[in-house]
């Protein structure tokens, strides 16, 4: 679980976050929703320590990360898996070497066995032949089952994925939330997904928070959302459908 107490932020005189609480189940896939500019990547980059707070604590079950010294920081990384929402595949590095990389600069794992356990994370977002390929020679859906793999192969207590669904078309897109909810329940691991597609807030949106203009406005689940009596969150999900729509005819 992952637990935020009065996450604050600002941009010189821009409030980006103001007050945050959420708490972040382990075993589920927790949505963190909203239009862009709301606030949602920065909360995400406050929670993995890529942004210092301006005020409040983040919690890694029991442990203060925002107060914990560089060694318990380090530990607690080591336990994080991230989807970017690039990817941020290595040009350089073929689809296994892509993979292997958290545990070359994390572990003293063997190249053998980081071999083994790159192949296996590949099999499970299902690329099994495809590991000596070129980033450049494959599609963007398997770009991003790519990531997921290199994401899950330290064994990674958390997961953060941050728009994991940009640039997918809806069919891929949808293989693409299944793939994380399926690896989130699998591994009963804290799973943190920053979003705007509505197919995947209804679809795997176990916990989520809506945030708008830097608030939490609303905390709940798929099946409440469309009930919510929050006018702003109404009007988000009515225009993310109708883009849906569009995208989709």
């Amino acid at each position: 679980m992952i637990k935020i107490r009065d996450i604050s932020k600002s941009f010189g005189d821009k409030m980006v976050l103001d007050g945050i609480d959420a708490e972040f189940d382990q075993g589920k896939t927790n949505l963190i929703i909203g239009s862009s500019g709301t606030g949602k990547s920065v909360l995400l980059k406050c929670i993995v320590g890529l942004i210092n707070p301006d005020k409040g604590d983040v919690y890694y079950d029991l442990r203060n990360f925002t107060e914990a010294d560089k060694e318990v920081k380090s530990e607690i990384r080591r336990e994080i898996g991230m989807l970017f929402q690039g990817g941020a595949l290595f040009d350089s590095k073929n689809v296994e070497e892509n993979v292997m990389f958290p545990l070359e600069v994390l572990t003293q794992t063997p190249l053998g066995e980081m071999r083994d356990r790159a192949n296996d994370c590949l099999k499970r977002v299902g690329l099994e032949n495809v590991n000596k390929k070129a980033v450049s020679e494959i599609s963007g859906g398997m770009k991003k089952r790519v990531g997921i793999a290199r994401a899950i192969v330290n064994n990674p207590n958390y997961l953060f994925c941050d728009e994991p669904n940009s640039g997918l078309d809806p069919q891929t897109s949808i293989l693409i939330d299944e793939l994380i909810a399926e690896i989130t329940h699998e591994l009963n691991i804290t799973t943190v997904v920053v979003t705007h597609d509505m197919n995947s807030v209804m679809g795997i949106g176990e916990n989520i928070i809506f945030l708008y203009k830097g608030h939490k406005l609303w905390e709940g689940n798929h099946a409440d959302i469309t009930n919510s009596g929050v006018e702003q969150l109404d009007d988000f999900v009515f225009a993310n459908k109708v883009m849906s729509k569009m995208r989709n005819s």
